[in-house]
């Protein structure tokens, strides 16, 4: 047996940290192999991966997409080749050497198989060391240590379960999509992307703006009336009453249910004149109930999805963040399908420990005041992580960013109201009767005893304040009113309705539903938030349908998670379970075959109408979105070489084309995408033609050639919306310096004492108000300066940009944690994965880093 030091494996590098941290009492140092933090303490070494460091894929002779027809992956050989490759370097290096091996990878089925890859690689170098196995729902002092104080074996077919995934993912997925990029002639990095669960995702979308397109709005009235007692003064209200009051007309259908919309115009003209003449109603009934308002279930992970959108967080970028809660130990593991807490959390004991909670430790006071602590219990109970729950270790404010704050407390807030009273409301139902003939109601509500409202503002509490009124009392009407609407389509799913109706129908699992949507965006298969899908993503669907439309169908994905958990219970093996789904996949291109042509032109026809934006002024052509050999994106005819018309667009990001149409030129508009530098470009021709109307703003000499050829420095607007100072003699000069392509350009009468030029001015509007132009102090001012000092001041910066500290926002000690993550340039920064390195800083987020990459460009 090997004597060396015992050697801990966890899945990313911020939970080895963690981990190092707590089994060494704050010991453990850090050293850096090869780019890759090594915990150690004592006889111990700790190591965090980075996920997956090995994948599963096609040997090399299968990678040309030409010389390897799309049918023949379905039975191809599959390897496992390392793709961290540093990683594995080291952790091969620790292992061989290591007396023990403990495995301490996230407790699911994808952590599992990253356990059993890990496993894999310590033992083609260790073929005797004990291998071990900890697990653990959160990663706090106390669940480490007594996961570590009873350590398990690997669960081998739970790690096959998530490797079937992974094979028939790699198979159905490179097939399919060779197929159709191949069709469609789209290879490169515009390939067609299709998978076993995109496929279903994507048909769900598009079946719903099906849905949308096909509905037909019929008309209808609604009738409403103002009220008040008759005996009392029309502006008397208390807190807890109103004075008036809305009431709305119903009457009795024919199946004797009440009804409200009136579907002929005539009836509603007539039940109007009626309304808007009378001065009185008599109280026919008053109903009042008291009814219990239960607190929410505890959050499994679509729940907890689905209350992070309602306070404005996308599906990836909530799961992102509840992540990096769960390595820094403050809340559970955040992939689960449980919503029963299990009866070793004891709710008095945490809720204690977050009364010392700055921002909510009143409130869990308060619940502890309760006589009882009995928390809810969801439809789902499963034994291997918890509901998602705050631990008892809280952060500080000022060790979260806002985002992760906003989170976390939503976190906290929940599980306090799930151990929360339930809530009680009074509701009070008025029937009136107006003109001996037509009915009218109220419906109000009123919070008799908050609950668990008082804790968990993100909860509809509402009230709707109707006076205390008697039966047979007169009630006076004060104004009436008929509203004309129209039926309304079904909404587009948001994202986290979508992620609901992909759990009901067996569609991914609970870890990959938010990356499936994630996936879609960045293909080009949807766009906009609630989703919709583009003319590429209905093609794709409509070819599936017509042709195979097992790829879109959830019954084969839900089979799959199905034969997957038969896999983890020990009832089916890997090899049976992949081997019937590469039969499936043969049946599919049996189908498929000698309909390329027709499948390649329906979707290169989609592909263009998503790329155009509207007729071509010069031709019967369309304008389409295009990009050139060097890579810049423009506007060009779909008639080319026949019209050579073109339209630039800006140098900065990718064009997106929106719904608003220009009513000059009947033209898209366009917005260009650069994550938080995007901005709307507008309509390409009327920027243009607004370009060619103004006139350059001559603002001094041009240093450059003025001298021998009397040029000129000018401000100019270019036809792509970019602004410059350029020489008037350009292209003979070409000397210019940049602006900022947005805000209002103001040269004010100072002037440069070394370039006689003026010191201009960038007035920055606030986007979120109007603003009256002629109002500067309203404006947000960028103090520009001389054009050439400005400009030679950016070169200074850029000359020493190579040092972390130039970027904004990073400080030497900033600086000093992307060092030891191995980033020690802002080269090195700039072609970071910005979710990989943001596992090894600690306190960093994604979109932090996102930032200083744009920043730094």
């Amino acid at each position: 047996m090997s004597q060396g030091p015992e050697l801990i494996i966890t899945e990313k590098d911020n939970a080895a940290r963690r981990i190092a941290d707590i089994l060494s009492g704050d010991s453990a140092t850090a050293d850096r192999e090869q780019g890759v933090n090594v915990y150690k303490w004592g006889g111990k070494r700790c190591i965090g991966l980075s996920g997956h460091v090995v994948a599963v894929d096609f040997p090399q002779e299968y990678s040309d997409w030409r010389d390897v027809e799309p049918v023949e992956l379905i039975d191809a050989p599959i390897e496992k080749n390392p793709t961290k490759q540093n990683i594995v370097t080291t952790l091969k290096k620790l292992a061989r050497r290591a007396r023990r091996v403990i495995i301490a990878t996230d407790y699911d089925r994808e952590g599992e198989l990253i356990g059993k890859e890990a496993y894999e690689l310590v033992r083609r170098v260790n073929e005797s060391t004990p291998i071990d196995r900890v697990r653990f729902s959160s990663i706090t002092e106390e669940s480490v240590t007594t996961a570590f104080e009873n350590p398990d074996d690997l669960d081998f077919n739970l790690a096959a379960a998530g490797e079937a995934r992974q094979v028939i993912d790699l198979v159905w997925g490179a097939a399919l999509t060779r197929y159709l990029s191949l069709s469609a002639g789209q290879l490169g990095s515009d390939f067609i992307s299709v998978g076993r669960v995109q496929g279903p995702t994507l048909k769900l979308i598009v079946d719903r703006e099906r849905e949308i397109e096909a509905f037909d709005p019929e008309d209808y009235w609604e009738l409403f009336v103002d009220l008040t007692q008759a005996d009392k003064p029309i502006e008397v209200s208390t807190d807890d009453t109103a004075a008036e009051f809305e009431a709305q007309y119903f009457y009795h259908a024919d199946d004797g249910t009440e009804a409200e919309r009136i579907t002929e115009e005539s009836t509603a003209k007539t039940v109007f004149e009626t309304l808007e003449s009378a001065s009185i109603a008599h109280v026919d009934s008053v109903k009042r109930r008291t009814r219990t308002d239960e607190p929410p279930a505890p959050f499994n992970t679509t729940q907890f999805i689905s209350a992070a959108g309602s306070i404005g967080y996308a599906a990836q970028r909530a799961m992102d963040i509840a992540e990096d809660l769960y390595t820094a130990g403050y809340i559970t593991y955040p992939r689960t399908d449980n919503t029963v807490y299990p009866d070793e959390l004891d709710p008095r004991e945490l809720i204690e420990a977050l009364t010392n909670g700055s921002r909510f430790g009143s409130d869990a006071r308060d619940v502890l005041d309760q006589e009882t602590l009995s928390p809810t219990t969801g439809d789902e109970e499963t034994t291997d992580h918890p509901p998602i729950h705050p631990t008892d270790e809280l952060p500080k404010p000022s060790e979260l960013d806002d985002d992760k704050w906003e989170v976390y407390e939503l976190i906290v807030r929940h599980f306090l109201a799930t151990v929360s009273n339930p809530a009680t409301w009074e509701h009070l139902r008025i029937v009136a009767i107006v003109d001996d003939t037509y009915s009218i109601k109220s419906n109000g509500r009123r919070l008799l005893n908050p609950g668990y409202h008082a804790v968990y503002p993100y909860s509809n509490a509402t009230e709707s304040l109707i006076p205390d009124i008697e039966d047979g009392e007169t009630l006076r009407l004060i104004d009436s009113r008929i509203e004309a609407k129209q039926t309304q389509p079904p909404r587009r799913y948001g994202q986290s309705r979508l992620i609901e109706t992909m759990e009901s129908m067996g569609i991914g699992t609970k870890s990959s539903r938010h990356n499936v949507i994630q996936k879609l965006y960045n293909r080009g298969y949807i766009e906009s938030d609630p989703p919709r899908p583009t003319q590429l993503a209905r093609a794709v669907v409509e070819a599936a349908e017509e042709f195979a439309e097992l790829i879109v169908s959830e019954e084969m994905t839900a089979q799959l998670e199905t034969d997957m958990q038969a896999i983890a219970e020990g009832e089916e093996t890997l090899e049976s379970v992949t081997s019937a789904s590469r039969s499936i996949l043969t049946d599919v291109f049996k189908k498929l075959m000698n309909t390329d042509a027709e499948i390649g032109d329906h979707l290169q026809r989609s592909m263009k109408a998503d790329k155009t934006i509207g007729p071509c002024p010069q031709c019967e052509g369309d304008l389409i979105t295009r990009k050139s050999q060097a890579g810049s994106h423009f506007i060009g005819c779909d008639s080319y070489p026949d019209c050579e018309y073109t339209l630039p667009l800006p140098s900065t990001g990718k064009p997106h084309i929106l719904e608003t149409v220009c009513d000059v030129h009947n033209l898209q508009q366009i917005k260009m995408l650069a994550g938080k530098r995007s901005f709307v470009h507008g309509c390409p021709l009327c920027e243009a033609e607004a370009a060619d109307e103004q006139a350059d703003r001559v603002i001094g000499t041009c240093p450059e050639c003025n001298a021998h050829a009397d040029g000129e420095l000018a401000i100019k607007r270019l036809r792509s919306g970019s602004r410059l100072v350029g020489c008037t003699r350009y292209p003979d000069c070409e000397y210019s310096l940049p602006l900022p392509r947005q805000g209002e350009i103001d040269v004010t009468d100072n002037i440069c004492d070394e370039h006689a030029l003026p010191a201009l001015q960038i007035l920055e509007a606030d986007e979120n108000t109007t603003k009256d132009k002629t109002t500067k102090e309203s404006d947000d001012i960028w103090e520009l300066g001389c054009p050439i000092c400005n400009y030679r001041e950016y070169q200074s910066d850029q000359t020493d940009s190579s040092t972390l500290e130039s970027v904004h926002g990073i400080g030497a000690k900033t600086a000093e944690k992307l060092k030891d993550a191995g980033v020690d340039t802002v080269s090195a920064l700039k072609s970071a994965e910005a979710n990989t390195l943001a596992d090894r800083v600690d306190g960093v987020s994604v979109d932090r880093l996102r930032k200083w990459q744009s920043t730094a460009d």
